[in-house]
């Protein structure tokens, strides 16, 4: 018999994004993806999968045809199950070295994170630009995708190509503005009025430099710190994302 979920909705097999117009009562060819999944898992026809193509809500499915290399399933009713944040909150952060941005990206999905924008700073140790920013741009959004299909999220945060921090300043941007800066004049963190959109501005290891904090500044960011300790360059936009989201 199959378990209720938290939200009541009964869980149905594996959950699987599904880029498709997804609508009650087709029979679909699952993507390369979606089918690769489906085979890892060997099941077979019959077996119930649960697809969200994150235009909101969730659809029950079945496989119907297993084949060496595609997969048919139908698709069958629609649940209206939303699982966001209540308070979109945008991370905009200078990638951080090794594969830390990797970890950083899932954790980001699964807290609730609107979007995320990776950046270049002077002080960026990892270098990108050209074919390769475009290969990493597309690994993280595989990775923001597989985190939803595990957390339950059916509208997957979307990763912007990689740009450099002075053109992105330059751009206009809604919501608060909010930086985060080790400088002892930056304002304590208290939070933000409860539902208002926010971007999360985060630096590198070794934080923006004086002209890229003042660049930031001179465009309305606001500075804030998040507590007396220097936190890492990984950890600070999650503290911060996690925060405002728990707050509602």
């Amino acid at each position: 018999m199959p378990s209720a979920g938290s939200d009541g909705a009964a869980a149905r097999g594996p959950r699987l994004h599904c880029p498709l117009p997804l609508a009650s009562g087709l029979s679909i060819a699952l993507p390369p993806g979606a089918a690769r999944h489906v085979q890892v898992l060997r099941l077979q026809p019959g077996a119930p999968i649960t697809l969200f193509d994150g235009r909101g809500g969730e659809y029950e499915a079945r496989v119907e045809r297993m084949g060496r290399s595609d997969v048919q399933v139908e698709v069958g009713l629609h649940h209206a199950i939303e699982r966001e944040a209540a308070r979109q909150v945008h991370l905009a952060l200078a990638v951080p070295a090794n594969d830390r941005m990797d970890a950083l990206v899932e954790k980001a999905a699964e807290l609730g994170v609107a979007s995320i924008q990776p950046l270049m700073a002077e002080r960026s140790v990892l270098r990108l630009a050209g074919e390769r920013a475009q290969k990493k741009q597309a690994h993280w959004q595989a990775i923001a995708v597989a985190a939803c299909e595990q957390c339950g999220r059916n509208r997957v945060p979307e990763v912007h190509a990689v740009q450099a921090l002075a053109d992105w300043l330059d751009r206009s941007h809604e919501g608060g503005r909010w930086l985060l800066s080790p400088q002892p004049d930056a304002a304590p963190w208290t939070g933000s009025t409860a539902g208002e959109a926010v971007t999360v501005l985060s630096g590198p290891e070794g934080g923006f430099s004086p002209a890229e904090e003042q660049a930031a500044r001179d465009r309305g960011w606001r500075p804030v710190r998040l507590g007396p300790r220097i936190l890492r360059a990984d950890t600070a936009p999650l503290a911060a994302l996690a925060a405002l989201v728990l707050a509602g």
